[in-house]
């Protein structure tokens, strides 16, 4: 059963974690269901960028971004070559290191 590795964080994880989850799971469900609460403002629809992560190790794993994530990944806030959508990552048989940002452009929350 493949890892979730969560690098801390200091506000949502400040300890980080290590996560088993199933194969064909989106990492972004996959932190819900292990109380990592990282944000989904569009519900996990590809349609914003507040479940940005980057996956330190494993990417390779990942199927390719679609032309959909990769246009809202232009809008992510410290957007690097390792970044995904955690909605849009599913994850495979490979361990995953993830890293969640420091910041997030979120223009429905109402946490202020």
């Amino acid at each position: 059963m493949p890892k979730i590795i969560v690098l801390p964080h200091e506000d949502i994880c400040p300890e980080g974690a290590v996560l088993e989850t199933e194969p064909g799971v989106s990492v972004c469900d996959a932190l819900l269901a292990n109380d990592v609460p990282i944000e989904h403002a569009c519900e996990k629809s590809c349609a914003c960028t507040t479940c940005h992560v980057y996956v330190r190790e494993g990417l390779e794993s990942l199927e390719e971004a679609s032309e959909q994530e990769e246009d809202y990944l232009d809008k992510a806030w410290g957007l690097d070559p390792d970044s995904r959508l955690s909605c849009q990552a599913v994850v495979a048989d490979e361990d995953l290191v993830i890293e969640i940002p420091r910041y997030t452009i979120n223009m429905v929350s109402e946490n202020h």
